[in-house]
């Protein structure tokens, strides 16, 4: 088998594409291994869909599903359209609904599924909550300062909430996030469906304006769009390596 690795704000997984749609967990948790496998925060198989270019499976680094990731749909994207899979213009099935990408050189912007506010804001542990499903479920607490993220808070209330977990701080019309995130059970370097929820969490309060830039832990730029009540995510990606292993 051949596999690529993509970076995309941080966010590594590790990507492949086959005919056989099946549940592809173990070989998440072997090529996911940070020590005795390839290394990543998740896995993307591509397999046909007759009505899509392609439906995606994804699996965090732990093996267990996802329905939607906001960074892994861009390297999805690139990967799909550098393998002649699909145009750079694309539409694809994940388990949040269709998803579309456009792919121009090492940039892809990818249209997210619709957002669903779950829980308005409420209050907990001394923050102010919003819980919101941009693809998956995220909890979103503004702050002043991104050294009040909290690793054991972020993983009681993923735990409470069954969501992602995220500190975000506005400066200047601009979004900082600290994100921790299920399946990985830790923070990461980035994640895109947090990143928009956390935008749709300032753009709501009049913090930001409906074109936003924002920094992930990697501090790679991005950028969130509101348009007619849907979200763009914009971004760089890299393929890191491709190999084989039999």
């Amino acid at each position: 088998m051949t596999y690529e690795k993509y970076s995309a704000s941080g966010n590594d997984f590790v990507i492949f594409h086959s005919f056989i749609k099946k549940d592809y967990s173990q070989e998440a948790i072997k090529l996911c291994n940070r020590t005795e496998g390839i290394g990543a925060d998740g896995l993307i198989v591509l397999v046909p869909n007759g009505d899509y270019d392609f439906e995606w499976l994804f699996y965090n680094s732990d093996g267990s599903d996802a329905a939607m990731c906001g960074n892994g749909t861009r390297a999805c994207a690139h990967y799909a359209y550098t393998n002649g899979l699909a145009s750079s213009n694309m539409k694809f099935l994940t388990g949040a609904g269709t998803i579309e990408s456009v792919v121009q050189e090492n940039i892809v912007e990818t249209q997210l599924t619709k957002p669903v506010l779950i829980k308005d804001e409420f209050e907990e542990d001394g923050f102010t909550w919003y819980l919101v499903d941009t693809g998956v479920p995220h909890l979103v607490a503004i702050v002043d300062n991104l050294e009040k993220y909290d690793n054991n808070l972020a993983s009681k209330m993923r735990y409470k909430y069954n969501a992602n977990v995220n500190f975000a701080k506005v400066e200047n019309g601009k979004i900082y996030v600290r994100t921790y995130e299920r399946g990985v059970e830790g923070e990461t370097l980035a994640c895109g469906t947090g990143m928009a929820a956390c935008f749709l969490r300032a753009n709501n309060l009049g913090l930001v304006e409906n074109i936003t830039n924002v920094y992930p832990k990697s501090n790679e730029e991005l950028t969130l769009t509101k348009k007619d009540e849907k979200l763009y995510f914009k971004g760089a990606v890299k393929k890191v390596f491709t190999t084989s292993i039999n």
